[in-house]
């Protein structure tokens, strides 16, 4: 390379770096309006995963407490029918909800007289299976949106660069002109969208297996609940 080529190639650098701002806003506005649409889409996909993050991390921590300070009460020896008085109607968590509903059914079974009791254990049983369900539901609740957002982020940025891309080759061939100045801002630009995709994606999928985790095993722990609650009961319809 002559030394005169490769001055120029510094000159032109020189001159993009100069007259062209190369900060996020500026990658934004003078984006295409495909690129653009995919940026907006992609920054409100990550506010959006942003927002259920904090939600689930502050709801699953908030149920864990609860279920302690539940788990402490029933296993303290106080009366079945007391901690079920006391509850009432503040049984906001999926565990004090699981002992209610199955309280519930069994003092409507049992008071219902003794030719009742060959099902009311099924019945218990079914009841708590139910609240189960419809309590992990709603604790996975907007899971599958991290999931897609980290599953699909990605190729919507990939989808912008390339558009930007081309964009910027359709420069290249309307000026005749392959210098830095004409080439880099597109190329920037449609390389902004991949980030945007990529930095919606990356917590996405983080915060996605974390809190799957998590309400995995907090179903696990309602479940082993479900199956001593039910243990108490058939010790109860024995003594019966």
């Amino acid at each position: 390379m002559e030394p005169t080529d490769a001055a120029q190639i510094v000159t032109d650098a020189q001159l993009v770096t100069d007259q062209v701002e190369f900060t996020m806003w500026s990658l934004f506005f003078r984006a295409d309006w495909v690129v653009k649409s995919v940026m907006i889409g992609l920054i409100g996909a990550s506010i959006w995963s942003w927002a259920i993050m904090f939600d689930k991390w502050w709801r699953l921590s908030s149920v864990r407490r609860k279920a302690d300070n539940f788990e402490n009460a029933f296993w303290s020896g106080r009366s079945l029918d007391d901690l079920y008085q006391d509850l009432g109607q503040r049984a906001n968590h999926p565990m004090a909800l699981l002992f209610s509903s199955a309280m519930r059914e069994w003092k409507r079974s049992t008071e219902a007289g003794s030719k009742h009791f060959a099902g009311v254990q099924a019945r218990v049983e079914k009841v708590m299976s139910v609240t189960i369900n419809r309590e992990m539901l709603s604790l996975e609740g907007n899971l599958l949106f991290l999931a897609t957002v980290g599953s699909i982020a990605p190729f919507v940025g990939l989808f912008g660069t390339v558009w930007g891309i081309m964009n910027s080759f359709t420069s290249i061939a309307i000026s005749k002109d392959t210098n830095l100045a004409v080439v880099a801002p597109g190329i920037a630009e449609a390389l902004f969208a991949t980030a945007l995709g990529l930095l919606a994606a990356i917590p996405a999928v983080i915060a996605y297996n974390k809190f799957s985790s998590e309400v995995g095993r907090f179903g696990s722990r309602l479940e082993g609940f479900a199956d001593e609650f039910s243990a108490i009961v058939s010790r109860q319809l024995d003594d019966r």
